[in-house]
């Protein structure tokens, strides 16, 4: 008898939570289930993304090679606006500004290569960006954009990269100490040979100008003259006595 009594208390005990909340429960699993279906949602539209940002992308690859620049550039605008959270639209703008180079539009190339610095692009695209416009820069003749460019900007593996295009842009402007540093550091570098070509930064190494500044003779003659008169003024004084 008491184990029947303690069966139906049970069963009270159970209906009164139940009934207290019961409601959360249910809110609680429906609530998973939706934070399910979206991850599961999201996780699919992602690949899907990322499989026609690829075939797009193909596309622009044959569009460069063949040098059709005005399928090109549809194809990577279609990629900036419709799939610009995938890493292909950042690639693409990679791609176009080797085609604009190849038609000799160098402003083009280093716009390109601008919007993906300034872009969420993944970092190691935004180094091999930053490298390719300061050889731009460099073509076109502006040093001191490719120091703001380059100066300052930590990156071991673009190290020995980043420093030859400086030592370039140091030689430009004229700070050969800076530009015998910068090809310096690209030597020591333990990575630089797989990067660089060593043997041409140790070129241009021995192709600065030297940095000794020339012997002023009036300036000189200018510190030699009270010593002589101070000679000339021993030797008479020696003489009268």
């Amino acid at each position: 008898m008491d184990d029947l009594l303690s069966e139906k208390e049970q069963i009270e005990q159970l209906r009164s939570w139940w009934s207290e909340y019961g409601g959360y429960v249910i809110g609680g699993l429906g609530l998973g289930i939706a934070i399910l279906v979206g991850l599961n949602y999201y996780t699919s539209a992602r690949l899907d993304a990322q499989l026609k940002g690829s075939v797009l992308y193909e596309s622009l690859t044959q569009h460069v090679v063949s040098g059709d620049l005005d399928e090109a550039a549809a194809v990577a605008d279609e990629l900036a606006i419709d799939y610009a959270k995938t890493s292909y639209a950042a690639q693409a703008q990679l791609a176009m500004a080797r085609l604009y180079m190849d038609k000799n539009r160098d402003q083009d190339a280093a716009d390109a290569l601008s919007q993906v610095i300034a872009s969420d692009a993944d970092e190691e695209v935004k180094l091999v960006a930053r490298a390719r416009l300061a050889r731009i820069l460099l073509y076109q003749n502006k040093a001191q954009d490719v120091v703001d460019l380059l100066e300052g900007q930590p990156s071991e593996s673009f190290a020995a990269v980043y420093q030859e295009l400086l030592g370039d842009a140091y030689h430009a402007l004229g700070r050969i100490e800076d530009a015998q540093a910068a090809y310096q550091n690209v030597m020591l570098d333990p990575l630089s040979a797989q990067t660089v070509d060593q043997q041409l930064v140790q070129w241009k190494a021995l192709d600065l100008p030297e940095t000794s500044a020339p012997v002023d003779v009036a300036e000189d003659a200018d510190v030699l003259e009270p010593a002589a008169d101070e000679a000339v003024e021993a030797t008479e004084a020696e003489d009268t006595e």
